[in-house]
């Protein structure tokens, strides 16, 4: 695969922003074929990957094995920094909700081989990126096929999510508010161990999405705690879950 490491300036951060790129590409697994290139038949299908709280835009790369797993799913994959602000806007120009849902998307489909249509769009992250994961696939259904929330620092009910002193987004009350309005949530993927100490707020952030008739699956898995052992497992089985009708949607590549 290959893999960019990109700064540039936000317009939404007013600031320089760090991002990792996966791009899926030729390898040496593919000498065999009869035919070498860089070129891409088809714009590829891309996951937005949220890290969690205390985390930067390498962890997911470093802790787990998602790069070999864009590269066997033929996705590719964006991370970002986004500090400890909860993907919301916040005072003082660090709009973060700004930064994933418009501008992210914008800079990442200009400048590399990734389709923009939200059919080939997906959004995900752990902890801190759980809970951001949730209050944009819920706020902007239209941008997303697919969501998937890791052991989601959900707010426990009625307690709003505080980020500098600012109440953020409310996962469930976003998503209520878009199903009364009439729209279509994307489908969704929530997980969690039963050992995490977040596992109570999930179980009864899931069971008021079911109320409400969300289309989502839900994958509670015993003996795992808030560790990368656990993520590691889930976004392989993520990879494999989502919902796909891109070009490379049955063309799995072995590397």
């Amino acid at each position: 695969m290959a893999q960019f490491t990109v700064n540039f300036y936000s317009y939404s951060l007013d600031t320089g922003a760090d991002i990792s790129v996966t791009i899926p590409s030729f390898t040496p697994c593919d000498r065999s074929e009869p035919r070498f290139t860089h070129v891409p038949p088809a714009k590829f299908p891309v996951l937005y990957l949220l890290h969690g709280h205390g985390n930067d835009y390498k962890c997911w790369t470093r802790y787990t094995s998602v790069e070999r797993l864009a590269e066997e799913q033929r996705i590719a994959i964006v991370t970002m920094n986004t500090q400890n602000k909860a993907y919301n806007n916040v005072p003082y120009g660090d709009n973060f909700f700004d930064f994933i849902s418009r501008e992210l998307p914008e800079f990442v489909t200009s400048m590399f081989p990734v389709s923009d249509l939200p059919r080939d769009t997906y959004i995900a992250g752990l902890s801190m990126g759980g809970y951001g994961t949730l209050i944009h696939a819920f706020s902007t259904p239209e941008r997303y096929c697919a969501y998937g929330a890791f052991s989601a620092g959900i707010p426990e009910e009625g307690q709003p999510r505080m980020i500098n002193g600012v109440p953020g987004l409310d996962p469930y009350e976003e998503a209520k508010a878009r199903l009364a309005e009439g729209r279509t949530l994307p489908k969704g993927y929530i997980c969690c161990g039963t050992q995490d100490f977040l596992y109570e707020r999930n179980l009864d952030f899931v069971r008021r999405l079911q109320d409400l008739h969300a289309d989502f699956v839900w994958h509670p898995v015993d003996g795992y705690a808030h560790e990368w052992r656990y993520w590691d497992m889930e976004i392989a089985n993520f990879l494999r879950w989502i919902p796909r009708t891109d070009y490379y949607a049955d063309k799995p590549h072995h590397v």
